[in-house]
């Protein structure tokens, strides 16, 4: 099969491309060519601007893929230009969406009033009524890093996607991803205090309950995969993510027992954490997605075991530890306080 890959530099990226080139697919990446991932030598480039795909538009049509997968569709903009380029070319259009178009996603984050949603929640659970999630009310100025997060929004995503009945969308929303590559170090505040010789891992008692769904970006990519090589996929919309959602405090035991830690996870009231550790978040929402249907119409599994990947996460954390930590939150003296303070109050 000959697929294009828009994007596939990034975190999730490569990892699927890898995997398709495995299953024996013509793999072609468009990239801006700003970043050259650890990709198989059979893979082709071809560069450009996203934005701008008609620039590439012979390239396109002479590629002639069968599947489009676009890993980072951000806007409503940027999926409708891929809609547009590729409709008439490609058979069949797959992206990455987030299970962040789901209202328990605001109701987590405090956007949007209400009690929390049920879980878990399946493909048509309700979603946010609020669209842009990361809008600021002064827009940011075009040089600012984030400037792409005041129009971000996937449910305006999905909509492009699969509302072109000429190009059969599929959506994919993935959950918390972790795992080798991770730009934003999900898990450096656990990794670091075990590598700091850190007795404790202190959580908050709210969220010490939490639960949401994760997913190694290894396994992630299985998924992805699946979806891009199986027409079934056609016109549909998936969660992805594993099957079951441990608390966060029996996640942070087992991020701790992947780095070789003996130490506690302790869990202390609210209101005695220090503030670095608080959060403004809502924990009464879990954020838990059912992804019974990819497993069901896809046959998909995890081929990584949550013990084998969290080791692979562990151990890429410590090889690509971030050149500058902010001191405010590692306030190794506050969390000793809190320590004492919750031994002080059991010996009482």
């Amino acid at each position: 099969m000959q697929i294009l890959v828009i994007g596939g530099t990034g975190f999730v990226g490569p990892h699927v491309v890898r995997r398709l080139v495995e299953g024996n697919h013509q793999v072609t990446v468009f990239h801006r060519g700003r970043t050259e991932a650890d990709l198989p030598a059979s893979v082709a480039h071809l560069h450009g601007d996203r934005a701008r795909l008609d620039d590439v538009a012979g390239d396109l049509r002479r590629l002639a893929p069968e599947v489009v997968l676009d890993t980072r569709p951000l806007s409503e903009a940027d999926a409708r230009i891929v809609v547009a380029a590729m409709t008439g070319i490609a058979q069949r259009l797959v992206a990455i969406s987030s299970v962040d178009v789901y209202r328990a996603f605001a109701r987590l984050n405090r956007t949007e009033p209400g009690a929390p949603d049920p879980v878990p929640l399946t493909e048509e659970a309700p979603l946010r009524e609020a669209l842009y999630p990361y809008r600021e009310a002064t827009p940011r100025p075009p040089a600012d890093p984030m400037a792409w997060a005041d129009d971000y929004d996937k449910i305006l995503v999905e909509r492009a996607v699969l509302g072109e009945p000429r190009l059969p969308g599929t959506i994919l929303r993935l959950p918390f991803v972790y795992g080798p590559g991770d730009r934003q170090h999900r898990l450096r505040p656990y990794v670091r205090r075990v590598d700091d010789g850190r007795p404790a891992l202190l959580l908050g008692e709210a969220a010490a309950r939490w639960r949401a769904t994760r997913a190694a970006v290894e396994n992630v990519a299985a998924a992805v995969s699946l979806a891009v090589v199986d027409d079934r996929a056609a016109g549909r919309v998936y969660n992805v993510g594993e099957a079951d959602a441990p608390t966060e405090v029996d996640f942070a035991r087992a991020v701790g027992r992947a780095a070789g830690w003996e130490g506690e996870v302790v869990t202390i009231p609210d209101d005695r954490l220090p503030p670095h550790l608080a959060s403004p978040v809502d924990f009464a929402q879990p954020m838990v997605v059912d992804t019974g249907r990819i497993r069901r119409e896809l046959g998909y599994s995890e081929p990584v075991s949550r013990d084998e990947w969290l080791r692979r996460a562990v151990a890429w954390e410590r090889e690509n530890r971030p050149t500058v930590d902010d001191p405010a939150a590692f306030d190794y003296a506050a969390e000793d306080a809190a320590l004492a303070g919750r031994a002080k109050v059991d010996e009482d």
